[in-house]
């Protein structure tokens, strides 16, 4: 066990500090103190995050710390806090180690028993859960979804039945597939998008999944899809009921299983015989 005392320790610590996620008013006056005061900034992006410190006129010196050189520059930040040196982490907006590099270091570093401290500020997670109008708790924060199509819809089969609210972040030429795979799924759920948050083009798309499908080709930005927790538990519903048996096995597929073993499969759970299945997929 270890307990970490943030401010009644003679040691270096790391700070974790939250940047704007749009609009640069959201940078608190305790985060661009920690960033003056330190004596080196791991940014995500080196070039973005300059752009910040000049306008804010912060000239402590930077360095990458990002997903490809994670390993190398967590040895590095260790040992400028060996050194005493005090060290800040930064995103590219929001919170680091949220679907962005900063996990690693902070395990690293608490494991050496350095202080790591976090300097809270804007996410873009929690701002659309408290403004989509959904059920704000209990909640699930999943982040990106798989890019491969059958390894997503193994993900979202596996959260079907879960009753809390869902927080996704999606990329605008992923949303599409990523709602249209939803619907297959989770059903016909109540929804929420927000897509540039605190930006000069901020939006908030609320609705039923069916009813955003047609315009999701159409979002461009950040998005953030908040989900409507599910209502149903595996003993009370036939999930497939409303696919056509085609549909039905082209899920398990998806799922990584054989075309065989997927008719099979089917096929019990419809209660019919195998080669009537067979028929339904390859032949009708």
């Amino acid at each position: 066990m270890k307990i970490q005392k943030s401010f009644k320790q003679d040691k270096a610590s790391l700070y974790l500090v939250a940047t704007p996620i749009g609009n640069l008013s959201d940078m608190s006056p305790r985060a661009i103190e920690v960033l003056k005061s330190v004596d080196i900034i791991a940014a995500e992006d080196t070039r973005h995050t300059k752009k910040l410190c000049h306008y804010f006129e912060i000239e402590t010196a930077l360095t990458s710390y990002h997903e490809h050189n994670k390993d190398s520059k967590g040895n590095y930040i260790l040992q400028l806090l060996m050194q005493g040196k005090e060290v800040a982490l930064v995103s590219d907006a929001g919170l680091p180690c949220i679907s962005d590099p900063g996990y690693e270091i902070v395990s690293q570093v608490s494991d050496e028993g350095y202080a790591v401290i976090p300097i809270p500020g804007a996410n873009a997670a929690l701002s659309a859960l408290i403004a989509s109008g959904i059920v704000p708790q209990p909640f699930i924060f999943y982040g990106f979804l798989n890019r491969d199509k059958k390894k997503k819809k193994k993900e979202l089969t596996d959260l079907r039945y879960q009753g809390f609210t869902l927080i996704f972040y999606e990329s605008p030429h992923r949303i599409s597939d990523t709602l249209n795979a939803m619907l297959e799924i989770f059903g016909d759920r109540r929804i929420a998008i927000a897509r540039e948050l605190t930006k000069q083009y901020e939006e908030f798309i609320r609705g039923q999944v069916s009813e955003i499908i047609p315009i999701a080709s159409d979002l461009r930005g950040e998005l953030v899809i908040i989900v409507e927790g599910s209502k149903d538990s595996p003993e009370e519903v036939i999930w497939w009921e409303h696919l056509e048996m085609e549909q039905h096995v082209e899920h398990y597929v998806a799922q990584g299983l054989t075309t065989n073993e997927s008719i099979k499969k089917v096929a019990k759970e419809r209660g019919v015989a195998k080669n009537e299945v067979y028929r339904a997929y390859h032949i009708d």
